[in-house]
């Protein structure tokens, strides 16, 4: 096993002793891998190096339909990062077939966790999930059936949807 990953292995042993109600358990990257693609469900939350993550990121994502798809947060004891688990995908740039939903997701996470505006986040993952609803989508996921937009289109329906997610009538819980 690489130092490394035993260094990584005995710091999250030491510091899970503080978190005493989150289950730990250490896997091996090859066997992650296996019991991502046999059974995704039983993850909450996968904890890993850069290297590994890059890895099981991008098998999630396959699992998930596109790379495109999947936002991410990295943090520590500064500021955290939020992205695209693509990263910036220069080789799409200046094509209009990109898929936004990663950076809009990574923007909801930060709005969330760095902000603690929880009820905007959901406002716009809320509109992401109406627009896939009604079965827009960017190149990378279109199948049958479905409406094929690029980047920029799926943006100006995104504003659409929240602008006239605004105009509804709010529910009220008695």
């Amino acid at each position: 096993m690489l130092a490394m990953s035993q260094l990584w292995r005995r710091t999250v042993t030491r510091l899970a002793a503080d978190h005493p109600s989150v289950k730990l358990e250490h896997l091996y990257v090859d066997n992650a891998a296996m019991q991502l693609v046999l059974a995704p469900a039983q993850f909450d939350v996968i904890l890993t190096s850069n290297m590994f993550g890059d890895i099981l990121t991008d098998l999630g994502a396959a699992l998930a339909g596109s790379i495109g798809l999947i936002p991410s947060m990295s943090c520590g004891p500064g500021p955290s990062l939020y992205e695209p688990i693509h990263g910036s995908a220069p080789t799409l740039a200046g094509k209009d077939v990109a898929n936004p939903v990663g950076m809009i997701l990574s923007a909801t996470m930060m709005l969330r966790e760095s902000f603690g505006l929880k009820r905007e986040a959901e406002w716009i993952e809320s509109a992401v999930d109406r627009l896939f609803a009604n079965g827009i989508r960017t190149p990378d996921t279109v199948e049958p059936g479905t409406t094929k937009v690029g980047c920029i289109e799926f943006g100006e329906r995104l504003h659409a949807e929240i602008a006239s997610a605004s105009k509804r009538p709010q529910r009220t819980s008695a």
